[in-house]
């Protein structure tokens, strides 16, 4: 009943063939899904936000993962390249023309990393700028990664601060 285009790399790196793919999903002729069924998670790809805005719009998850250019220059490193002021914009826009009238955040949460309260305040911010709701993941550790997953108490700390500014969050 519902589609997300993700964890196969970056979808809108490889845009002709999945928007090809999700075109089926909504055909009447093949899956008949609803554009609101269908999300495409993406990175950051401000052009390719764009294109996929006017060619195919569907539900938007955008990995944000830092609430400021510096961490997530290092988190997410396609940031130094389409920065959060240039993401934010593309996310306004995109919303003119999407089945949802918000753009779903991803965050994984990072023991240390951007986990903190100062760190929500800093979301609530740029939360204003663009009709949004969080998800907030609990990172799955793996070793050598260099990460470690928030705690339980700092994952509703988090999500409580966000939730008391009227954002609506999933964990």
């Amino acid at each position: 009943s519902n589609v997300v285009m993700m964890g196969m790399g970056e979808p809108l790196a490889n845009f002709d063939n999945v928007v090809a793919a999700m075109q089926l999903m909504l055909d009447d002729d093949g899956y008949g899904l609803s554009r609101r069924r269908v999300t495409l998670s993406t990175s950051g790809l401000v052009p390719a936000i764009d294109r996929l805005r006017e060619e195919c719009p569907v539900a938007l998850a955008v990995s944000l993962h830092a609430p400021t250019d510096d961490l997530r220059d290092q988190l997410v490193p396609i940031n130094k390249k389409y920065p959060l002021k240039e993401l934010l914009a593309a996310c306004r826009r995109y919303i003119e023309k999407a089945p949802r009238d918000f753009v779903t955040f991803e965050y994984v949460m990072l023991d240390g990393v951007n986990d903190t309260p100062a760190h929500a305040r800093q979301l609530i911010a740029l939360a204003h700028s663009v009709p949004c709701k969080f998800n907030l993941i609990p990172f799955n550790q793996f070793q050598d990664s260099g990460y470690q997953r928030s705690s339980t108490e700092a994952i509703s700390r988090f999500r409580d601060i966000l939730m008391q500014a009227r954002l609506t969050v999933t964990l």
